[in-house]
């Protein structure tokens, strides 16, 4: 794969990448030096963070968990307690949501998509009927991805940008951009990631509880464990404080110019990827989560019961909203990557929920986070 991320979609979890076929070092294995033994600390990291930095990303910070205590660690123009928008990490939110309200006998991720948004998904191969939630959440439905469209694309993520950067995207608009483009595939039949099998979830969520997703998971996940720098931000295109300028180039060109793109309505994501958070808060989140603070046993088997993305890529697999992972070292971890307009997230957590690290590049042209769960969770660094 080449070593240049490019990020014109939501789609930066290394399986959605793959699945999409846009190149970016997510997907590809970090350049690691085999002889290099593990290092003491977290001073692998570090210095994956600073090579970052020296390759053109504007500035990484990252924070660790382990049994060692709290690690910080920035390069370039950051601050360690940064907010930021975390893109599809969101979709773990979501999912959490949907499996306690399974849990809570209001929903059966079974149900057909039909039965809870009525003639929505209809259309160039796409039927409700025939889509469970469960599908939606593991990119199992074959719902076409929203991000793919090339109207949206060059609204959203294209020079387009700068005019449009304010627009309100409706769910159902959304997801009416999908359904004008056929389905990818039978339901259940395959794997592609597709931001709109959650722009779904956040309705169905709606549907059930009442009120906007957004709401549920401010009373289900973000006052619980206290989440202060975590938000669902709905349409509002600021960012808070402390943070610092999410940076893109606009363009498939690496050398076009670069623009500051911090503020934007986010409902163009939605509950795809619009919530904003901070690295310690996205490691309480997913600390306990996987160690079932969240979710009854029997949910937890589901969130993390995982399908094959591609045979060729078997190191990754996908769950309920969260990806199981194994690294060069043969650690393996759970979690979510995310993209939005100048900002890529990394979130991940072992399955014990007791060594977690959450990472943030203000770019989207550029930069490798695989690089830096490596040096953390595996304790190598890129060669130089």
């Amino acid at each position: 794969m080449p070593a240049v991320r490019t990020t014109r979609t939501l789609r930066t979890t290394v399986a959605a990448v793959l699945a999409a076929g846009l190149t970016a070092t997510a997907l590809a294995t970090p350049a690691l030096a085999a002889s290099e033994p593990r290092q003491r600390g977290h001073a692998a990291t570090q210095r994956a963070l600073q090579a970052q930095v020296d390759a053109g990303v504007p500035g990484a910070v990252a924070q660790a968990r382990d049994g060692r205590g709290n690690w910080t660690g920035t390069a370039g123009e950051r601050g360690g307690d940064d907010r930021y928008r975390v893109g599809s990490l969101t979709k773990t939110f979501v999912s959490t949501v949907l499996l306690q309200l399974q849990a809570e006998r209001r929903i059966d991720l079974d149900d057909p998509v039909e039965k809870w948004l009525p003639g929505v998904v209809r259309g160039n191969g796409h039927d409700g009927r025939r889509i469970t939630v469960r599908q939606l959440l593991n990119h199992t439905s074959g719902v076409f991805d929203v991000t793919s469209d090339p109207g949206f694309q060059e609204k959203v993520f294209g020079p387009g940008f700068l005019e449009h950067r304010y627009d309100t995207w409706t769910p159902r608009r959304l997801v009416d951009v999908a359904l004008a483009h056929p389905a990818d595939f039978e339901p259940g039949t395959s794997w592609s990631y597709s931001n709109t099998n959650y722009v779904l979830a956040g309705m169905i969520i709606e549907k059930v509880t009442g009120r906007p997703y957004g709401k549920a998971v401010e009373n289900r996940i973000i006052k619980p464990l206290k989440l202060r720098a975590t938000s669902v931000p709905g349409t509002r295109p600021s960012m808070p404080r402390p943070s610092s300028p999410a940076w893109s180039t606009l363009s498939q060109d690496p050398g076009a110019p670069v623009h500051d793109v911090s503020r934007l309505n986010p409902s163009m994501a939605g509950s795809a990827g619009e919530i904003i958070s901070d690295s310690n808060d996205l490691q309480t989140f997913y600390r306990a989560l996987l160690k079932g603070r969240l979710l009854p046993k029997a949910e937890m088997r589901e969130l993390t019961t995982t399908v094959q993305i591609a045979p060729e890529v078997p190191r990754i697999r996908y769950g309920l909203g969260i990806m199981w992972e194994k690294l060069s070292c043969g650690k393996e971890i759970w979690g979510h990557g995310g993209g939005i307009h100048g900002s890529s997230t990394e979130g991940r957590v072992t399955r014990d929920g007791e060594h977690s690290l959450a990472l943030n590049l203000n770019a989207d042209w550029t930069g490798d986070g695989a690089a830096v769960l490596e040096a953390e969770f595996c304790g190598t660094s890129p060669r130089s």
